[in-house]
């Protein structure tokens, strides 16, 4: 007989190749969960990124404008039988005051962004720990809204056949707006459903309450929302049923976040855990 071989318990769990356990897939997705230091630069990208495709999105849904218009008159209809259709006058009775409708048409067009973008970067410097998951929220807010675009074709108000709604961008000859005057053709104008103006709103307010710890700035962000109602319905750019589809999309944000996170944004840890580096850090004390 030939020699045996004699297989030592070091030699045995060499030639034995470790199994990936499941334990091993629940710490790469405990990674992938956990709160890390945001980039920068990373993110400018992220956001010029997203908000070009999102754009390009939008404006690429083809604009259904007998749907839309047909939308329209039932979205009507059924606020009326609400008793909830008051854009109309609220439409006319902001437009008799020249500087109020005036304002009001300037914060549709740029507060939107401005203070969207504020509220990010808020978060990327005081809360880091909370930035990706508050992302995440935003970003699935604005993801689910463009499948209502596609899906559910709405023209404002202003464009309503026989709604006798004033357009006060095109009245007062205010710039900035997309939906109006010479940019219109640059905006799908039939995206009105959801409200993103309402989705964004709501978001920025919610965080701002719920994350800042100065009370003033806490009101603020409760009243932020609330205004951005009213002015989306004064310059009869959207139903109020917008907002409510608005606030539906947010809401799938947050779950979309919770289930993710396994918590919402605001009761993540507000810096990054210390053992969080980036990939390919040195641990402390190594040279």
């Amino acid at each position: 007989m030939g020699d045996a071989t004699v297989r030592t318990p070091e030699r045995l769990g060499e030639a034995v190749p470790h199994p990936v356990t499941e334990e091993t897939g629940r710490g790469l997705l405990h990674r992938l969960r956990a709160p890390r230091r945001p980039r920068l630069w990373f993110e400018i990208l992220l956001i010029a990124i997203s908000y070009w495709t999102y754009s390009l999105i939008r404006n690429a849904v083809p604009e259904q404008r007998a749907q839309a218009l047909r939308n329209a008159d039932w979205i009507w209809r059924a606020e009326r039988q609400l008793g909830i259709a008051v854009e109309q006058s609220v439409n006319h009775a902001v437009d008799s005051v020249t500087w109020l409708v005036v304002g009001m048409n300037y914060y549709y067009a740029t507060l939107h962004f401005v203070v969207t973008l504020g509220v990010l970067v808020w978060l990327f410097r005081s809360h880091p720990g909370r930035y990706g998951a508050t992302r995440l929220v935003l970003f699935a807010t604005t993801g689910v809204g463009l499948a209502g675009y596609y899906l559910y074709p709405l023209a404002p108000p202003r464009l309503m056949n026989g709604g006798d709604f004033i357009d006060t961008v095109m009245v007062h000859e205010t710039w900035g707006s997309m939906a109006s005057g010479d940019l219109k053709n640059m905006s799908n104008q039939y995206a009105a459903m959801p409200s993103m103006h309402i989705g964004w709103s709501v978001w920025c307010g919610l965080t701002v309450f719920a994350l800042a710890s100065v009370p003033w700035a806490r009101v603020l962000g409760l009243l932020y929302p609330v205004l951005t109602l009213v002015v989306i319905v004064a310059t009869a750019n959207h139903f109020w049923l917008d907002a409510v589809g608005g606030v539906l999309c947010l809401g799938f944000g947050y779950a979309v976040a919770g289930l993710w996170y396994g918590a919402l944004p605001h009761a993540l840890p507000r810096g990054v855990p210390a053992g969080e580096r980036r990939p390919g850090a040195r641990p402390p004390g190594r040279a």
